[in-house]
Formats: structure tokens, C-alpha cells, sequence
């Protein structure tokens, strides 16, 4: 951008112009960058806390582990998920999943041709899946926020290290290139009168 500068007026409202916009846009940059890491930190002990609901709720199902892998039940089938259901939340002008329910299919079965225990694995394996689902939509939403955190800080830095300096730069020197200008432009005036003068008398 300084090596493109134009030493005129026209060039130096350009560059206050310029300087102008970037100055109004870096606050709400700066309270974005603030929100995502601010939303980013509040997210990481929920993320954590379903981690370990989800290592409890598994850890529960260990009594059950022969029963599970029983050949004449086939708990797949009675276990298909339909639909992760998600609503959209807006997090500092940024589209983020949010985790409603786990639907699952619906497969009739006979309560009089399947063991007994097989309800409350089934409910036990449901909320199991349920927390999985939750836990993979967190992360989710934690890996946008942190892609749209990481464009958000280079921007900010783009415009406080480079763009916003370079523009102060660039009015400074148009500013004195002008100066100077006038200077020799009033200095050829006096020159020229006292030329005029001289040759009159």
C-alpha cells in the first residue's frame, strides 16, 4: 500500500477515508474476538462434564456387557437412531449448532419373546447414544467458534499492525509532501514578484 501512494489532495482523502472506516471497524472486531472467547470459555466445562457423563453412563452398562453381546437379541436393530434433532443459535454473528434430542426408530417388539433385562438396556444404551450425539454437536459448535475466533484475531491484527499504521504513514507523508509543495510554491511566488518588481524599476 506505501509504495502505491499518490502525493495529492485527492490521495490524502482517500487515505482519511480509509483510515477513518477501519478505525470505526476495529472495535466491533475487537468486541467480537472479545464474545467468541468469552462464549469459547464457557463452553470448554460443558463440554467436559458431558465427557465425563458420557464415561458414567458407559461405565454403567459394564454389569450388563454379557447380556449385551447375547446372539438371540439383537439390540442394533431395536436401537437405530432417526434423527439428531439441532436448533441454530447465532454466537457474535456466527451459526452454531445447538443439541435438542436423539429420535430413535421405533421397533415394536414381543415383551413375552425377549428377556426381561432388555428394557432397561435399552434405555440405558438410549442415554448413552443421547449424551454421544450432545457431546458431538458441542464439539462441533466448539471447532466453528474457534475457525471463526482465528479469522476474527488475524483481522484485528491486520488492521492494528498493518493497515491502520500504514495509513497514518502514508497521511503523514502526503501531508508533508503538500507542505513542502506550498512551501516551494510560495517560495517561486516571492521569487517571481521580486523578478517583476526588479525589472519594472
Amino acid at each position: 500500500m506505501a509504495g502505491q501512494v499518490k502525493f495529492n489532495k485527492t490521495a490524502l482523502k482517500a487515505q482519511r477515508d480509509s483510515l477513518s472506516k477501519y478505525q470505526s471497524f476495529l472495535p466491533i472486531l475487537v468486541l467480537k474476538k472479545m464474545q467468541l472467547q468469552l462464549v469459547l470459555r464457557q463452553l470448554e466445562p460443558v463440554i467436559e462434564e458431558r465427557r465425563k457423563a458420557l464415561r458414567e453412563e458407559a461405565d454403567s452398562l459394564n454389569p450388563y456387557a454379557a447380556l449385551i453381546g447375547d446372539p438371540t437379541v439383537d439390540i442394533e436393530d431395536l436401537l437405530q437412531v432417526e434423527e439428531v434433532k439441532l436448533q441454530w443459535d447465532n454466537v457474535a454473528g456466527v451459526a452454531t449448532p445447538e443439541f435438542q434430542e436423539v429420535l430413535f426408530r421405533e421397533r415394536p417388539y414381543s415383551l413375552f419373546s425377549t428377556p426381561g433385562w432388555l428394557d432397561i438396556i435399552l434405555d440405558a444404551l438410549k442415554k448413552v447414544i443421547s449424551i454421544r450425539e450432545e457431546l458431538k454437536v458441542l464439539q462441533e459448535k466448539e471447532a466453528i467458534l474457534r475457525e471463526e475466533l482465528r479469522t476474527t484475531t488475524q483481522r484485528v491484527n491486520l488492521f492494528e499492525k498493518r493497515l491502520i499504521p500504514e495509513l497514518k504513514e502514508n497521511i503523514r507523508r502526503i501531508k508533508i509532501f503538500l507542505g513542502d509543495q506550498e512551501t516551494a510554491s510560495v517560495g517561486w511566488a516571492k521569487m517571481a514578484k521580486s523578478k517583476l518588481t526588479g525589472k519594472e524599476a
